[in-house]
């Protein structure tokens, strides 16, 4: 097995129009739409810039347009793919998705929401064999990693891992939420799996970064009222959202999900949500993006996984830069699950021996993580 290739720079992205503003300022400053990609930007108000521009070898992914702007673009060399109906999401976006996006309709319950509407699409297709929804999903997917890497550029990124079932209220989430407040502080971007327990704690943590201590301390009691997304997402989610409105501007952080787990929805602290149709994706993607380490808080089967997943690359490396793998709760890992021997065993010799670090409580992990990155 070899570690997963680094996206590419974002120079070779450059010529990507994901928006209109930038449609805009290519039009104006180039005087050319040769080459270029354009993602799900609507452009039925673009037909006169459409018309007059070069359109070579440019290609346009779900971007509504007049008819005969559409004409004019494959007549000069372009290839159109339409925006495909009826879809609760959009294959092309060119974008993270945003909470508020993913939440949209809320008012009128969980089932309602574009999250919820794009998960019960996805079980109505994903056992027909329909390759027409096989491939709306792969390029959904592969649009969403796009996104994400733009976003992450130039990032120092330190994934959380950790359970789902860590309960608002609870010591544990409290601490996983001080953790990445304090990662986001150090100037660290924090990446989770974007789902609620551990995960939505780390991502809480980020938001509550740029305010006083207390804020976070009257969320963690905001929050304690819905526990866990069971039996209502509904509630569990609108919760979040009163926190994210007393609280508004709050720390950057990412969350990674997927609909593969329809049972976890996204939380709604993560301000950039790339979420996934392939879970195989999603869970090789967020260990590949924690550049500057990975601190594993106490899971289970999922957690364990992402432990030997993200310590193949260190072992197999020997150069470049460390990325730092630390494991919080000693008796967790030495003895309820024991993956810290066999790490240990597998590290030593190697690289990896120099790269991981085990800790008895959250509060020792972004020190430690500080440590291994020398």
């Amino acid at each position: 097995m070899h570690p997963t290739p680094a996206p590419p720079p974002r120079a070779a992205r450059a010529r990507e129009i994901v928006s209109l503003a930038a449609f805009d300022e290519v039009a104006a400053g180039h005087g050319s739409l040769a080459g270029y990609r354009v993602q799900a930007v609507d452009l039925t108000d673009r037909t006169s810039t459409l018309l007059r521009l070069d359109s070579t070898d440019a290609v346009f992914l779900g971007c509504p347009m007049a008819p005969e702007a559409a004409a004019r673009v494959r007549a000069s060399g372009a290839l159109v793919f339409p925006p495909v109906p009826g879809l609760p999401f959009d294959p092309y976006r060119g974008c993270p998705y945003t909470p508020e996006e993913l939440y949209a309709s809320l008012d009128r319950g969980y089932e309602a929401t574009p999250d919820a509407r794009a998960h019960a699409w996805s079980r109505r297709t994903a056992g027909d064999g329909d390759v027409f929804a096989s491939m709306l999903r792969a390029i959904h997917d592969d649009a969403v990693s796009d996104a994400l890497d733009d976003i992450l550029d130039g990032c120092r990124v330190v994934g959380v891992m950790g359970g789902h079932a860590t309960e608002r209220g609870s010591v544990e989430y409290a601490g996983a939420a001080r953790l990445g407040r304090s990662l986001a502080r150090a100037g660290f971007t924090v990446a989770t799996g974007g789902g609620p327990g551990a995960m939505e704690a780390a991502n809480l943590g980020a938001y509550a970064a740029p305010f006083a201590d207390t804020m976070l301390e009257e969320a963690l009691v905001l929050l304690a009222k819905a526990p866990s997304f069971r039996p209502s997402v509904t509630e569990w989610a609108r919760a979040a959202f009163e926190v994210r409105s007393r609280w508004p501007g709050g720390g950057t952080s990412v969350g990674i999900p997927t609909w593969f787990y329809g049972h976890e929805p996204p939380n709604a602290f993560a301000a950039h949500i790339a979420k996934y149709f392939a879970n195989a994706t999603r869970e090789d993607g967020l260990l590949a993006r924690s550049t500057a380490g990975v601190v594993f808080l106490p899971g289970a089967a999922g957690t364990v996984q992402e432990i030997f997943d993200n310590a193949t690359p260190n072992y197999y490396e020997s150069h470049g830069e460390p990325r730092p793998m630390v494991l919080v709760d000693r008796d967790h890992w030495t003895r309820e699950l024991p993956a810290w021997p066999l790490l240990r065993s597998l590290a030593a010799g190697r690289a990896l021996e120099s790269r991981i670090a085990l800790v008895d409580g959250i509060d020792e992990a972004p020190g430690a993580l500080v440590r291994l990155r020398g």
